[in-house]
Formats: structure tokens, C-alpha cells, sequence
């Protein structure tokens, strides 16, 4: 992965954590009765400048793990059921037939018991758009340190044109190790390509990760079963 793409996932990997970082600390800062005064005006505005530093500390730093891993609670890996959408920051983008950027679409993961439980990305062209994804796997990572999916299959997948209700799935099996090793996030940054200038944030629902691996695009969700590995 280079190194650019790299620092465009930390960006994307941070914002989120440290989004929700700050979503917490306002939330239980708030009064609990509803009641207002000089002094609790006063309270409330020393809390939104705290917090206000907090995230900014929070995106000085490397602590996306902190915020969205951990070790327990049951995954989708693991059996449970999530689902999620995320889009990527539109740059004003519009057309068609030109080729997709994750701006171009609109996406969401939801978690499959098959083979062992996978997460099934599906992606839409926003409205007005008609674009093509090209032959290619898509671009998955995990967490600021980039823990990239690799390919579940040998060759690339053909072109798929988007627009209209036009969706394209592809399947991500998010740990193929056997041991009980792994980290947990909550979402994963999904590109077309590593070279994609706007990858985008997508909410996955607790999930162990450990040596992901990813499908090609599909345009039926039942060739998207990934599997423990690459494709003999």
C-alpha cells in the first residue's frame, strides 16, 4: 500500500474514532435534569472547549485502536448480526460514464453466517450518477494502521457499470486465522483502488479482524462468499 492511500485511511480511521470520542464525552457532560443557569452555562461551555481539545489531541494521535478495538464481546464473525452504511466526502462530482470513486457511492455491510460468518459490502451509485467500477478487487482496510484485505480470489472480475438501482457486492471474510488473536472494529474504510483520493468510512458492527481477505466485485451477492483463503 502506498504511502499516500496510507495517510488517506489514517484521516478517514481518525475522524471516526475521534467523532465518537467527542459524541461520548459532550453526551455525558450534558445536565440531567433539563435545568439552566449562569453557572451551568458556564459549565457547559468549559465541557465544549474541553472536548474540543480532546479531539484534537485525539487526531494528533495514533488512537483509533484505542477507540473502536478491543478483545471481547461477540462479533460478526462470530455469529452476531450487524449492519451499517457510509458514504465518502463528495467532492461535487457528478456525471456519467465516468469511471467510480468511492464519492461516487453509497455503501453498506451487513454480516453473513456462511463459511463461517463474512461481511457482505454492497455498493450503489448515488443518484445522478452512472459510473463503472473497474476490473479490480476493491480496496479494504481496517483501523488508522491500514490492516488491509487481501485478495479471497486469484483473478480480477470484469468492469461492472453502476447507476439506478445497479448495486455491487463483494464479500470480506475479516479473519482467516484459527487462534483467538485479532482486533475488533466497528467499521472498515472501503476504496475502488488503492489509489481512490476519497475512501470511505462504512459501519460494519463489531467485528474481530485478524488477516482479512476480500472478494471481487459481483453483481449478485452469490458469488461473494470469500471462504479461509485464496481460491485454489
Amino acid at each position: 500500500m502506498n504511502r499516500t492511500y496510507t495517510a488517506r485511511l489514517r484521516r478517514v480511521a481518525l475522524t471516526v474514532a475521534a467523532g465518537a470520542a467527542l459524541a461520548v464525552t459532550v453526551t455525558a457532560c450534558g445536565p440531567a435534569d433539563g435545568s439552566g443557569s449562569d453557572d451551568s452555562a458556564a459549565s457547559g461551555k468549559a465541557t465544549n472547549a474541553a472536548s474540543s481539545d480532546t479531539g484534537k489531541d485525539t487526531a494528533g494521535k495514533d488512537t483509533s485502536d484505542k477507540a473502536t478495538g478491543s478483545e471481547n464481546g461477540k462479533t460478526a464473525k462470530e455469529g452476531g448480526s450487524s449492519a451499517g452504511t457510509g458514504s465518502a466526502p463528495s467532492d461535487g462530482k457528478k456525471g456519467y460514464g465516468q469511471t467510480c470513486g468511492a464519492n461516487d457511492l453509497t455503501f453498506s455491510a451487513s454480516s453473513k453466517s456462511q463459511a463461517g460468518g463474512y461481511i457482505l459490502l454492497a455498493a450503489r451509485a448515488k443518484s445522478g450518477i452512472t459510473c463503472t467500477i473497474p476490473s479490480g478487487l476493491p480496496s479494504i482496510s481496517f483501523g488508522s494502521g491500514g490492516i488491509e484485505a487481501q485478495p479471497a480470489e486469484q483473478s480480477v472480475g470484469p468492469a461492472i457499470e453502476l447507476g439506478g438501482s445497479k448495486t455491487a457486492y463483494a464479500g470480506i471474510n475479516p479473519k482467516t486465522t484459527k487462534d483467538n488473536n485479532g482486533v475488533e472494529f466497528t467499521f472498515l474504510i472501503a476504496g475502488i483502488g488503492t489509489s481512490d483520493p476519497n475512501p470511505a468510512s462504512v459501519t460494519t458492527g463489531p467485528v474481530k479482524i485478524d488477516k482479512p481477505i476480500v472478494t471481487n466485485w459481483h453483481t449478485s451477492p452469490d458469488g461473494t462468499v470469500p471462504g479461509d483463503g485464496t481460491d485454489q
